[in-house]
């Protein structure tokens, strides 16, 4: 397994699903805020956790076509099925590859970016806790996507298309909860509910993907 998660991270980095490209676009949409809202940082304080929020969920997508594709072009995808490792564990190990080279490098930048946007200063704990949460989700809801649009040619705007839906309630408690941290107000229903998803698509989409990996690979 963990030979694997290191092979996947490898894979990550040179097919240009690495840090470089997720950090990248997370920065510009967070520069062009100000120029297409104007630069009053009361507006920009108030709407900081929905735009990074937004900007950390564009940025997992951007990396969701490559998952699977890159193993089912060389025929390793093939072989890892038969491999004694069960495909619910690949799948799992793929999740963790995207988000640990996305997801924790944009929880990571996120509280450096919030400056940018004049994020107050008690938001930021509670920003970091949901990104935390919440961008596990994402990866794992991607290789179900991934999954289901494997060997489509030009599958990427189909991916965007299937996944995104399943995206919103991740969104919405995630920028509600960073929301609220930085207006002072109670976030800890927010922050569960969040919880709660991230736990039950942990618990059941390794599973939903492995059997659509199943009859893809038939």
């Amino acid at each position: 397994m963990r030979a694997l998660l290191i092979r996947d991270l490898r894979l990550a980095l040179r097919s240009g699903g690495g840090f470089g490209l997720g950090l990248t676009f997370f920065l510009i949409v967070i520069v062009l805020v100000p120029f297409s809202v104007g630069p009053a940082s009361s507006l920009l304080s108030r709407i900081a956790p929905g735009i990074l929020w937004l900007g950390a969920l564009l940025a997992c997508l951007l990396s969701l076509d490559r998952l699977l594709t890159v193993d089912w072009e060389d025929g390793a995808l093939d072989l890892l099925s038969t491999s004694p490792i069960p495909l619910e564990g690949i799948v799992s190990i793929k999740a963790l590859a995207h988000w640990i080279t996305t997801g924790l490098p944009l929880l990571l930048v996120a509280p450096l970016l919030g400056v940018l946007l004049h994020l107050p200063v008690d938001g930021f704990g509670v920003l970091i806790s949901s990104l935390a949460l919440g961008t596990p989700a994402l990866s794992m809801i991607g290789v179900f996507g991934a999954a289901l649009t494997i060997g489509i040619k030009r599958g990427g705007l189909l991916l965007s298309l299937l996944v995104l839906p399943l995206y919103i309630p991740t969104l919405i408690f995630g920028a509600e909860a960073a929301r609220r941290g930085a207006q002072g107000l109670e976030f800890g229903t927010p922050l569960l509910f969040l919880a709660g998803i991230t736990g039950f698509v942990l618990a059941l989409m390794p599973f939903v993907a492995a059997v659509v990996l199943r009859l893809n690979l038939r």
